[in-house]
């Protein structure tokens, strides 16, 4: 039920002082020496209405408390997440689940389950994140709708109980003179303040706007925590990576299939011991090479036309590029950076199958090592099939061989060889440096020949449509803070009760800066300068 003061303005339930006048209008408040003015004494919804659920969720996210607690608990979570690598950061080589158990027990277990190896894309981070957002926004329209109505709604003569519980509050007994007025108005005008007169009282106010800084702080929080959140919205954010070995093209992430990149060739330049020894003499000495520069020469392709599942993508050419670090090939938002490379990776093995006795050769084979054919036919009825391949072997727990990843480090095979005089098949185990006949003493090996390295280039491939939200979110509040810090809201009240002047005034801060500046307006005009009330009660206490 709406309130109406002896004023004639009617105000909404609620509210302690009246948004005309300044009369207080609750019991409680009139026992206080000074006036609680940090909202104007307006009526707030969170302080009104508790009844309905709704009242209920949103006096929840107006108090200061919550949000700051969301805010504790996002931290705590965030340093939380750093305490082991995010999975972007661990090998892709097995399953996270099995990583984070394997290297950290069943701690790793329990950090993967509560989504902390994945935390900033976890759907409870992404929760805490949107309530964050929820609270700034509650918080802020319980607050600056009834300030704004308050301040919007003030009259120029105030309640004499509103004057006198300021805490600069003053009584001057000087006679009615225009030309006191007229210099108190003068001075205030010099001092950049905004004059309302009413039948000669007056109401001298400056810098309203920085009590809208804490507000502009939460916009700018706002949008910025709209940036993160966009981050984990298809197409806004792409942070990938691409290793690409010479000779091979393979699709660009994040495209659709659209754009494709050949490695025609990858570059390492060293820095040489005799052109640059005396800048880098000592890091050669330490090192014995540093990298100067790497860069991946690259063809850039676009599909044409639509492509059947299995089908080479038919491929037209775009352009040529040199990609170095720092420099990266653009393509439609997208930035494809050079970050790290591998030298000398194995690529294709060649093998001959060999009589162990007689050191004869029956034929040649050459696996590649990214994609090894199953059968491999020679002449006369001999054949090696590859049985398994383990591109990074090792032993596993159970000491059965196994791979460690998917990139040829340490290649092995099984293979069994057919030869006319065997054509049930012999079974050999072949490793680096290690040759296994599991199934007995065999006739035929297969002996190694040589090998075929590539070097691969490392890329990232990156675009951030999110960045102007963030931006523009760290810019606007960045204005909040300017707004609030550097700047205070200042009033004067000056009114003229019988033979009388009533002075009263009040900042949102830096008392001693108003008080100073009311001592320069007043000077020479006979009134006197209103005393802090608050110093005075603290004084008397103390």
């Amino acid at each position: 039920m709406n309130v109406k003061c002896e004023c004639g303005h009617v105000n909404p339930h609620g509210t302690v002082l009246c948004e005309s006048c300044g009369k207080v209008l609750e019991e409680k408040e009139k026992d206080k020496k000074l006036l609680d003015m940090r909202y104007e004494g307006s009526a707030r919804r969170s302080q009104t209405y508790n009844k309905t659920i709704i009242d209920k969720i949103w006096n929840f996210f107006s108090s200061v408390k919550v949000g700051v607690w969301l805010i504790v608990i996002t931290l705590l979570a965030s340093i939380l997440g750093t305490i082991l690598p995010q999975s972007m950061y661990i090998p892709q080589t097995i399953p996270a689940v099995e990583h984070y158990e394997n290297e950290y027990g069943w701690f790793g277990r329990l950090y993967y389950e509560l989504g902390f190896h994945n935390l900033y894309s976890s759907w409870w981070y992404l929760l805490l994140i949107a309530l964050i957002g929820v609270s700034l926004v509650i918080c802020s329209l319980d607050r600056v709708i009834p300030l704004y109505r308050a301040l919007n709604n003030q009259r120029v003569a105030r309640h004499e109980g509103f004057l006198k519980r300021q805490r600069l509050y003053g009584i001057s007994d000087v006679p009615q003179n225009q030309e006191m007025v007229t210099t108190v108005i003068a001075n205030m005008k010099s001092k950049r303040y905004k004059i309302r007169e009413e039948n000669g009282n007056i109401l001298a106010e400056k810098n309203r706007f920085a009590r809208w800084g804490p507000y502009i702080n939460h916009i700018g929080l706002i949008i910025f925590l709209i940036g993160g959140m966009l981050r984990f919205v298809p197409g806004m954010y792409v942070d990938e990576t691409l290793w690409l070995r010479e000779g091979e093209t393979k699709t660009i992430p994040a495209t659709d299939g659209q754009y494709y990149l050949k490695n025609n060739q990858f570059i390492v330049e060293l820095y040489d011991k005799e052109e640059d020894g005396e800048v880098f003499e000592q890091a050669l000495d330490r090192a014995g090479g540093v990298v100067k520069t790497y860069q991946a020469d690259v063809t850039l392709y676009q599909r044409q036309g639509e492509t059947v599942a299995g089908e080479q993508p038919e491929l037209e050419k775009v352009r040529d590029a040199e990609i170095r670090v720092n420099e990266p090939l653009k393509i439609e938002g997208l930035a494809l950076y050079q970050v790290d490379y591998k030298l000398n990776e194995l690529h294709k093995m060649s093998f001959t199958l060999q009589n162990k006795e007689t050191g004869e050769e029956f034929g040649e084979i050459l696996i590649d090592l990214n994609n090894p054919e199953k059968k491999y036919d020679l002449e006369n009825g001999y054949s090696v099939h590859v049985k398994s391949y383990f591109p990074d072997f090792e032993f596993n727990e159970d000491g059965e061989p196994a791979t460690k990843s998917r990139v040829p480090n340490n290649p092995a095979f099984v293979f069994e060889m057919t030869a006319p005089d065997k054509p049930e098949g012999e079974v050999s185990f072949v490793a680096i440096q290690e040759t296994i006949e599991p199934l007995g003493d065999n006739k035929y090996k297969m002996a190694f020949k040589s090998v075929e390295t590539k070097n691969v280039s490392g890329l990232t491939v990156r675009k951030d449509s999110t960045l102007w939200f963030l931006g523009i979110g760290g810019i606007i509040f960045m204005i909040g803070v300017a707004q609030g810090a550097y700047w205070n809201h200042r009033r004067i009240w000056i009114r003229r009760i019988g033979d009388k002047v009533w002075v009263a005034g009040h900042t949102n801060k830096n008392w001693h800066g108003l008080k100073r500046e009311i001592e320069v307006i007043f000077e020479g005009t006979g009134l006197n300068v209103p005393k802090d009330q608050q110093q005075d009660e603290d004084g008397r206490k103390g």
